[in-house]
């Protein structure tokens, strides 16, 4: 739009220039005395500017006919080309300079201008290879999809373009959702340029997308022979095509197949969490419990994922508590530091029923580093310990507006997944998923174990004596319930709450009868 503005007034000032010259010389006095052959010639300023240009022509005019006649001399003697490559080189010099207006026009944004000159050009240029490409890519920036398909379609039958037309078609039918022949066509592209860094990767997702492991892994040994990828990153992606052919192997029964592409996926990549699971199940399968107890401490000293320890519970399932809590003391001691490590500790001791012991594994994880799952540990260690209602009620609503820790979130478009998959549901993208915290509010709290649901809510004592309920005698007080508007806020949830307990309102409850049977609920704090 600019440059036809700015066109348009060189234009403009052209003919204003034009203008003003000639009523300059119109105006000017005097005259030219020309003397030729003898005779002396008097002529006006006007008329001699006019001659001059009349002679020009003529000199232009001159030089074209020398260049035919010189042309015509030439087939006369022989040369039968002679004459043709005299206008083809009229033709070549029009047609070079519509493609260079097409191409300008096709930087600055006017796609239909550039499809004009372009169409210029491949009229005067005998060349479809450059031209048709012109014509494409201007048709495509004009949103003229039809004829950009065309154009592309052209360039197939080239072979200096060939691959320019693939990968045009493969670009629209990914733009139209028909990803089928997009892998057909991308597959293709990168037979004829197996080295092309976009073509390797737009393959490698579609690929993946499709399920079709096999070929994903030519294309990434094609990256890392190109040096686009480096070693280290081959061999995570390699684990995660093996990590994910693996599962396929298993849903479809071949256990066999299965083993070996876990294996192999643990092997090439020991911290990638899925794999390390998948091959410590394996091994448990096979009674070799020590090779599994291995793969998963490996993993837990770079990534401290509760699969993990899942995993490694499963190891031993029918052992009783407090030989599980003496079991893991070798996988938490490779870093208790670390917050799943104290929130696993502490799950272990509330399994155990050992509730000051949970307290003390969790520290004050809830306040350094909050989530749903450490105030869902303090909620069941209140419950344990015999808290009251209101405190265990003010952990958990605390709980349910905390972040959730950890998850599996894409690196790419940050959507969080509730398992780890090889490729984003969101983005498409291959290998993006990592174990982090995800932002805030981007995923709603979750239930927690059903093991742990008795510690939160109670549950009824088999043997505890039933209590006949005394009626209260008209002159005898009331005593006020405790209830959540009697919990301070800034109490509950913090160290405050284990040394200050929630107290009734002002106003002195009567000590209960000496020979009422006091009735409590839960256990007593220890």
């Amino acid at each position: 739009m600019l440059w036809s503005l700015f066109k348009i007034l060189l234009f403009v000032g052209l003919v204003v220039a034009l203008a003003f010259g000639a009523q300059w010389l119109l105006s000017v006095s005097g005259e030219v005395l020309v003397t030729f052959n003898g005779a002396e010639y008097v002529l006006p300023p006007l008329v001699v500017v006019l001659g001059l240009l009349v002679a020009m022509l003529a000199l232009w005019i001159l030089f074209k006919l020398a260049g035919l006649l010189v042309a015509t001399l030439r087939f006369i003697n022989g040369d039968d080309t002679a004459i043709g490559r005299y206008f083809d080189r009229n033709r070549e010099r029009k047609g070079y300079e519509a493609l260079s207006d097409s191409l300008v026009a096709l930087a600055s944004g006017e796609a239909r201008e550039a499809t004009t000159k372009a169409q210029k050009a491949e009229k005067y240029l005998n060349k479809p290879e450059i031209t048709t490409l012109v014509v494409a890519q201007a048709a495509e920036a004009a949103g003229e999809t039809d004829r950009a398909r065309e154009a592309m379609k052209e360039l197939v039958r080239h072979d200096r373009t060939r691959f320019v037309g693939v990968r045009g078609l493969m670009r629209q039918k990914l733009e139209e959702g028909d990803t089928v022949t997009a892998m057909k066509l991308a597959e293709k592209a990168f037979a004829l340029k197996p080295r092309h860094v976009e073509m390797q990767d737009t393959l490698l997702r579609l690929q993946a997308k499709d399920g079709n492991w096999d070929g994903a892994r030519k294309v990434l040994t094609a990256k890392v022979k190109s040096g686009s990828l480096p070693k280290d990153v081959y061999k995570r992606r390699e684990a995660v095509l093996s990590m994910a052919d693996a599962r396929d192997q298993l849903a479809q029964g071949n256990t066999d197949k299965a083993r070996a592409e876990a294996l192999e996926a643990n092997r090439l990549s020991p911290e990638l969490v899925p794999a390390a699971v998948l091959a410590a199940r394996m091994h448990i399968e096979s009674g070799d419990k020590r090779r599994a107890a291995k793969v998963l401490k490996a993993a837990w000293q770079t990534k401290h994922h509760p699969d993990l320890a899942a995993a490694f519970a499963d190891i031993e399932p029918g052992e009783t508590p407090d030989a599980r809590i003496k079991r893991f003391q070798p996988f938490l001691k490779l870093d208790p530091a670390a917050p799943e490590a104290k929130m696993l500790e502490a799950e272990l001791h509330l399994a155990a029923e050992d509730f000051p012991a949970a307290r003390r594994a969790l520290g004050t994880l809830y306040e350094t580093h909050p989530s749903a799952r450490s105030l869902s540990l303090m909620a069941a260690i209140e419950r344990g310990e015999g808290g009251s209602e209101a405190v265990v009620r003010g952990w958990l609503a605390k709980a349910l507006g905390a972040s959730r820790g950890p998850q599996w979130v894409c690196e790419n478009c940050g959507t969080v997944h509730g398992q780890w998959l090889p490729v984003c549901t969101n983005c498409e993208t291959f290998d993006a998923l990592s174990w982090t915290e995800p932002r805030a509010g981007t995923v709603p709290t979750t239930a927690l174990a059903s093991d742990m649901l008795p510690l939160l809510i109670g549950a009824p004592d088999p043997v505890a004596p039933e209590v006949e309920a005394r009626p209260v005698a008209s002159d005898e007080p009331e005593v006020e319930v405790v209830t959540e508007r009697n919990v301070d806020p800034d109490v509950v949830g913090t160290t405050r709450d284990v040394s200050e307990p929630v107290t009734l309102p002002a106003g002195d409850s009567p000590p209960a009868p000496q020979d009422e049977v006091p009735t409590t609920a839960g256990t007593s704090r220890m």
